[in-house]
């Protein structure tokens, strides 16, 4: 452990919320640090929002709800999700996610992505990709669609993109 390398509050949650503009939506927090070996976001949903259902391959994540309701799809049935449920997403298991009409806040906390790779072509790749006009929400840092053009992080690897 480094000098610099302290136990200290990062963000309280709630706090950040409240500070949010009234329609800012997507990661609106995230962890930082240079040395961590996690990666955690804070997530708004708008109401009536949603993350289509996929699969991570890579990373289990935990989710736990911050504010707002809204539910869990893990691609057999809808699961609750209200402020203090905790949700397990293992990885390569299908789940989406759908914000009530109030909204809904949560936290992701991961293992840190590994650095990109070079890979075999996906099938995406082999059809020509997202469509030009979609350019503006492909996040620079992991290469994924951002749910939401505006958000100043991106939601899958918490990188700063800026609002678009």
């Amino acid at each position: 452990m480094t000098a610099q390398e302290t136990s200290r509050v990062l963000v309280a949650l709630a706090t950040r919320l409240a500070a949010a503009d009234e329609g800012q939506s997507g990661a609106l927090w995230r962890l930082t640090q240079e040395s961590r070996q996690l990666d955690a976001n804070l997530v708004r949903l708008p109401a009536d929002a949603s993350v289509p259902g996929h699969v991570e391959a890579a990373l289990d994540v935990l989710l736990v709800v911050v504010d707002g309701a809204g539910h869990l799809d893990d691609g057999v049935s809808l699961q609750e999700l209200e402020p203090g449920v905790v949700a397990w997403l293992p990885k390569a298991a299908p789940r989406g996610l759908r914000a009530g009409p109030r909204g809904l806040a949560y936290l992701t906390v991961h293992r840190r992505r590994p650095g990109l790779t070079i890979g075999g072509r996906t099938a995406a790749a082999e059809e020509g990709g997202e469509a030009a006009c979609a350019l503006d929400r492909v996040c620079p840092a992991c290469g994924r669609m951002r749910a939401e053009a505006r958000a100043p992080f991106c939601s899958w690897c918490g990188e700063e993109v800026g609002a678009a």
